[in-house]
């Protein structure tokens, strides 16, 4: 069986697929093209690259690349240029997820597929009952006016949330939210909570990239671990 990850070029995709290589996992990317890739992905033979722009493919071809995943990783994100952020396609991550999740349900299964989304701590969960002060909450509601691609990440986390409850059994689902993104060359120790502990707008903490894949990783490959989270959408900080 193999793991699908989508956004895999970029710095967190790409450490999340060399981590579970390393694990010794079959994994399948989809990315526009391979050059960002490092010569240690492309050489290495159980990783099959699909060179496409997932925003392009028909149905037909999703279900043959969703075909014999057990679990599903969005990476993706909005380029930091101008028209990354505010070009088409604005809802680039929820379309991304919708489509993922519709060609995952006309697949016939006989357990659940694992689906990973990364997210970010700004996405306040809702049906948590996560409180944020006033001022907190206007500044997401400026963000979310002026920077598609906030609310295109709120958006992709509550699809999952309203169309993929407890009480079905196509697919199980894990919004993972870091705050801060930084570069380190290796795991630290951190901690993944069911909420934030700190404001992301006015007391914003760290997470490593390397510890977001690490996290990633072992929801994947630790059943205890997806069995604490699924459905759930934990966040993570650096210790």
């Amino acid at each position: 069986m193999t793991i699908l990850v989508v956004g895999a070029s970029g710095a967190t995709g790409q450490l999340l697929v060399k981590q579970l290589l390393a694990k010794g996992e079959l994994v399948k990317i989809i990315v526009r093209t391979k050059d960002r890739l490092s010569d240690e992905l492309t050489e290495n033979k159980q990783l099959n690259i699909i060179e496409s722009n997932i925003v392009d493919m028909t149905t037909t071809e999703l279900q043959s690349h969703v075909d014999g995943c057990y679990a599903v990783v969005s990476c993706l994100g909005h380029n930091l240029t101008f028209s990354g952020v505010f070009g088409h396609p604005r809802r680039l991550v929820k379309e991304t997820v919708r489509r993922l999740s519709d060609a995952i349900t006309v697949l016939p299964s006989d357990k659940p597929v694992k689906f990973i989304l990364m997210n970010t701590t700004g996405n306040q969960n809702l049906l948590a009952g996560e409180k944020v002060s006033t001022s907190h909450k206007v500044v997401v509601d400026i963000l979310r006016l002026l920077l598609p691609p906030h609310a295109d990440n709120e958006e992709a986390a509550r699809y999952l949330q309203s169309q993929f409850d407890s009480g079905q059994k196509m697919i199980e689902w894990v919004a993972v939210r870091p705050d801060t993104l930084t570069n380190e060359t290796a795991v630290t120790e951190y901690d993944a909570v069911s909420s934030p502990t700190r404001s992301a707008i006015f007391d914003a903490g760290q997470t490593s990239r390397i510890n977001v894949a690490h996290f990633m990783t072992q929801l994947l490959l630790d059943n205890c671990t997806w069995n604490k989270w699924k459905n759930q959408m934990p966040v993570i900080y650096n210790q």
